[in-house]
């Protein structure tokens, strides 16, 4: 539906029009074809169909000379570039998102369809992605420095849709081996969603399970089950994608009941819905 409605409102940029309203109309096709990519990867991790749609959002954006959303499409592009197991060259996209961020008018405030809205929200989410992909290339402490510039530049609230900068510093203490002050980290994340996003507070459950089940707590099993079956009901190939950490843990672990329900969360893990 969503790229039905990009390609549609393509052909209307052929319209004849003064030069403002024609530079507003690439904008919004660009934010149409913005919406339409993270749909594809956000559902079905389906990477072509996501480059494309950024792609084309990317030339409307420079023919707009719109450096707000040359930057988040960027940043779109290179963690989804990164998921799909490319992590170097999601990385070089990313700081190119972080290049176009510092055009954008620091007194611009402004929302799109996918996206932070400000500047400073613009730069502090880049980072904080460029850490989570840096982390992964295995450079731990290059990944800590770029997380705490993230805080620096920009101090989320409850009601930013996208300002999480908790989750992935969890996720990298975690890979450092740092589990009470991954748990800590996690913990706060949950706390943020309670009143929030179900999807993200399901994301931050998760990596807070897999604290617990790492540090063999006793609720950890408990915490692992309840991720799991929530993640089994989410129509979301990449949400139950990000259930992997939780299974390296949960197979890691000694007992039945670990291996059971890493088996169990493999399969949701794996099953395309």
């Amino acid at each position: 539906m969503l790229s039905a409605g990009a390609a549609w409102a393509t052909r209307l940029l052929n319209v004849a029009g003064a030069d403002p309203v024609k530079r507003a109309l690439k904008v919004a096709v660009a934010e149409l074809h913005i919406e339409a990519g993270w749909a594809a990867f956000y559902t079905e991790l389906a990477y072509q169909r996501t480059l494309y749609h950024y792609a084309q959002a990317l030339d409307l954006a420079d023919e707009a000379g719109d450096v707000y959303l040359k930057a988040i499409i960027l940043r779109y592009a290179g963690m989804a570039t990164a998921e799909q197991g490319h992590p170097n060259e999601g990385l070089k996209m990313l700081q190119c998102a972080q290049v176009a961020a510092w055009d954008i008018p620091r007194g611009e405030e402004r929302a799109v369809v996918v996206g932070e809205t400000g500047r400073a929200a613009v730069e502090a989410t880049g980072l904080a992605n460029g850490a989570t992909v840096i982390s992964l290339l295995g450079d731990h402490n290059t990944a800590g420095t770029w997380l705490a510039k993230s805080r620096e530049l920009w101090t989320p609230t409850r009601a930013d849709p996208y300002g999480d900068l908790d989750r992935p510093a969890a996720e990298l203490e975690i890979q450092r081996g740092r589990l009470d002050h991954a748990e800590a980290l996690a913990a706060a994340s949950v706390r943020r969603w309670e009143r929030g996003s179900p999807i993200s507070q399901t994301l931050s459950g998760a990596v807070l399970a897999t604290v617990h089940v790492r540090a063999g707590e006793s609720d950890g099993l408990r915490m692992a089950h309840n991720t799991i079956t929530t993640v089994s009901k989410i129509s979301s190939a990449r949400t139950r994608k990000r259930l992997d950490p939780l299974v390296s843990a949960l197979t890691a672990r000694r007992g039945s009941d670990y291996q059971e329900l890493a088996r169990m969360a493999r399969q949701v893990a794996t099953t395309r819905v």
